[in-house]
C-alpha cells in the first residue's frame, strides 16, 4: 500500500512560488518543522540562476527516510528562460532531468531515471514563466489591494505549466521565527484539472516570499523564513502515512469486496473532480460535496481508446529496454491472448519483488528490476512497463484501497497504487501488490508512471469522508421516491 504522496508536496512547496536572493525556511506542518528549504539567486553578466533545494523526512509507519528535491531556473536579466533543472531523490537512485534553450526557442530535455538516459524535445509554452520572471511579474503588478492578475508557472520537475491567479490582499504584520516583518499578503489560486489549490503568500517589496501557507491533507502546510540554523534545526516526526488514512463506515469483509458496492462520499475543499470514471468505476454528483461513486461493476465508461502514448516507453516505465523485453517475453512464454498474458505478468511481479516495505520513494521499473525491492507503487510501474514491453496499453492508477489493519489502524482507507490494462475492449485493474482487484480499489487518477503526474488525483486525501458502502446487489429503486434507494442513497 502506498505511502504520503511524497511528490505532491514538493509540487504544492515550489509549483508558483516565487524566491529571490539567498532565504532559508522552516518546512512546517501544523507547527511541527518536517524540513527546510533554501533559496539561491546567482547573478552575473547576462543571466541570473535560481535555486531551491527542499530538504525533508518522511515517516511512514515508523521508517524514516530522507528526501531532497533540487530545482534550478537559469534565466536572462529580463526574465527569458535559459535552462532549467531538477534533481530528486525519491529512492535509492538520483533522478534528474534538465533542459537548455536552443536556438529556436525550444528546449533539449535530457531524463536520468534508473539509470537510463533520454533526450526529448519540448515545445516551451507561451508566455510561461520561471522563478525569475515570476518574481518580476508579481513586483511589477505591485501592492494594492484588489489587483488580480494571472502568470503562467513552469515547474522544472514536472515539466508542466500551471495557470495561476494572484489576489493582492494588503499590507501584514507577520511574525516569523527572527522577528516579525511587514509583508505584501498574496493569494494564489493554481488552476489545475481536478480542482483550484489556494496557497498564501507574504512577500517583501522585492518579492521574495517571507511566508507561506497552503492546506494539505486537513492540516495547514507553511514556510517561514529564518536563519540558517532555524531552517536545519531539527525535524520533528509525523506519521504522514497515517494522516492519509480514511476511515471505513463499516468492515468490508471479502465476500462485500467480491461483489460491486455503492460508496456515498464526502468531499471538502476546491475538489471539482474529485473520482474519475473508468470502465470499473463509476462517479455521479449530488451537490454540497457528496458523491456517489459505483466500484466494480464493469461497464463501458466512455473512455477514450488507448492511443500511441499507453504502449510507449518512458522515463519511469522503460519498456524498450532488452532488460525489461527479454523479462516480458519469458514470463508471457506460449500465452495466446493479452488477458492469460496478464495474468502471468502480475502472478510475476507479485513473487519477483521480495522487499516489500515503505523504505522505498518511488522508483523506475529498471530501478524496481535491480533492487526487487519497494511497494506498492513498484509493483504498479512495473508491471505497466512490462505490458507496454509486450505491445499491450498500461496505464498506472492512482487511489485508495481498504485495510482491516494497517500501520496500526482498523478498517481504513489507505494510499494505493495499481495498473490497468487494455483488454478485449476495455480498461481492466492488475493489482500485483495485493495479488487481486476488488470493488475496495477506489481510484483518484491515472497516468503513465510519472511522479509528478501520479500524484495529481491525492489533492482529496484528507479532505474525504466516507459515510455508506453498499452492496449494488441490495440497491432497490422504490417507486415514485425520486430515485432514492431502499439504503436511503439518492441513485443517479
Amino acid at each position: 500500500m502506498r505511502r504520503l504522496p511524497v511528490v505532491a508536496l514538493l509540487l504544492c512547496l515550489s509549483c508558483g512560488v516565487v524566491h529571490a536572493d539567498d532565504t532559508w525556511m522552516s518546512v512546517q506542518l501544523d507547527g511541527r518543522k518536517i524540513g527546510s528549504l533554501h533559496v539561491e539567486r546567482e547573478i552575473d553578466a547576462d543571466r541570473i540562476v535560481t535555486t531551491q533545494t527542499l530538504s525533508f523526512r518522511l515517516n511512514r509507519s515508523g521508517h524514516d527516510i530522507p528526501l531532497m528535491n533540487i530545482s534550478r531556473s537559469t534565466e536572462s536579466h529580463d526574465g527569458m528562460p535559459l535552462a532549467f533543472s531538477n534533481d530528486s531523490s525519491m529512492s535509492a537512485r538520483q533522478n534528474m532531468v534538465s533542459g537548455t534553450r536552443r536556438e529556436d526557442g525550444n528546449f533539449q530535455v535530457t531524463s536520468d531515471v534508473g539509470g537510463q538516459s533520454r533526450v526529448t524535445l519540448l515545445d516551451w509554452p507561451d508566455g510561461a514563466m520561471l522563478a525569475e520572471a515570476q518574481r518580476q511579474a508579481i513586483r511589477s503588478h505591485g501592492w494594492r489591494p484588489g489587483t488580480r492578475y494571472r502568470l503562467l508557472n513552469f515547474d522544472p520537475a514536472s515539466q508542466q505549466t500551471v495557470d495561476t491567479e494572484i489576489a493582492v490582499v494588503g499590507d501584514e504584520r507577520v511574525d516569523l521565527p527572527n522577528g516579525a516583518e511587514t509583508l505584501h499578503h498574496l493569494q494564489q489560486s493554481l488552476h489545475m484539472t481536478r480542482g483550484t489549490q489556494v496557497m498564501d503568500l507574504w512577500v517583501n517589496d522585492e518579492g521574495r516570499v517571507h511566508r507561506g501557507m497552503m492546506p494539505l491533507l486537513g492540516f495547514h502546510l507553511e514556510m517561514l523564513a529564518c536563519d540558517q540554523a532555524c531552517a536545519l534545526a531539527p525535524d520533528q516526526n509525523i506519521d504522514l502515512l497515517r494522516v492519509a488514512m480514511t476511515g471505513a463506515p463499516r468492515p468490508l469483509t471479502p465476500n462485500l469486496r467480491a461483489e460491486p458496492l455503492r460508496y456515498l462520499i464526502r468531499v471538502d475543499g476546491n475538489n471539482t473532480q474529485p473520482f474519475i470514471d473508468t470502465d470499473e468505476q463509476r462517479s455521479y454528483a449530488l451537490g454540497d460535496g457528496l458523491w456517489i461513486l459505483d466500484v466494480g461493476a464493469t461497464r463501458r465508461s466512455g473512455e477514450a481508446t488507448p492511443n500511441a502514448d499507453d504502449v510507449a516507453s518512458t522515463a519511469w516505465l522503460q519498456s524498450e529496454s532488452p532488460v525489461l523485453r527479454d523479462m516480458a517475453s519469458k514470463v508471457v512464454g506460449d500465452a495466446d491472448n493479452d488477458l492469460q498474458k496478464m495474468r502471468r505478468l502480475r502472478s510475476f511481479v507479485s513473487s519477483f519483488i521480495q522487499q516489500k516495505g515503505l523504505n522505498v520513494g518511488y522508483a523506475s521499473a529498471l530501478e524496481t528490476v535491480e533492487t526487487r525491492a519497494g511497494d506498492c507503487t513498484e509493483h504498479a510501474v512495473l508491471l505497466a512497463a512490462l505490458a507496454r514491453a509486450e505491445g499491450i496499453p498500461a496505464r498506472v492508477v492512482t487511489g485508495i484501497v481498504y485495510s482491516d489493519r494497517f500501520a496500526g489502524a482498523s478498517r481504513v482507507f489507505v494510499p494505493h497504487a495499481w495498473m490497468q490494462a487494455w483488454i478485449n475492449g476495455r480498461w481492466r485493474s492488475f493489482d500485483a501488490a495485493l495479488g487481486r482487484f476488488d470493488s475496495t480499489h477506489i481510484a483518484l487518477g491515472v497516468g503513465s508512471g510519472d511522479p509528478w503526474k501520479f500524484f495529481a488525483g491525492l489533492g482529496v486525501l484528507g479532505n474525504m469522508t466516507i459515510e455508506r458502502a453498499t452492496p449494488l446487489s441490495s440497491l432497490i429503486e422504490l417507486p415514485g421516491a425520486g430515485g432514492v434507494s431502499s439504503a436511503g442513497t439518492r441513485g443517479p
